[in-house]
């Protein structure tokens, strides 16, 4: 995330905003087939990146990346 940070309250956005925003999506992720889910008929960890950050970017627009982490030595950044 970048922006300028609140001065009185210590950070740029609250958590609990991150979360209301984030939550909806990551429900559609949660418990199904990611190859059945519109637009990742391919879930690769940088699909899965993209799509993340399609959905997220437009109601976070302090995100500067989504970070899709398979294991300790494998995943995608985007962008």
């Amino acid at each position: 995330m970048s922006d300028e940070l609140d001065p009185e309250k210590g950070w740029i956005i609250d958590f609990g905003e991150i979360k209301e925003i984030v939550k909806p999506i990551l429900d559609v992720l949660d418990h199904n087939y990611l190859n059945e889910i519109e637009g990742l008929e391919n879930p690769t960890s940088e699909n899965i990146a993209i799509w993340l950050w399609n959905r997220l970017k437009p109601k976070l627009p302090v995100l500067t990346k989504v970070i899709v982490q398979e294991s300790c030595n494998s995943g995608a950044v985007y962008p």
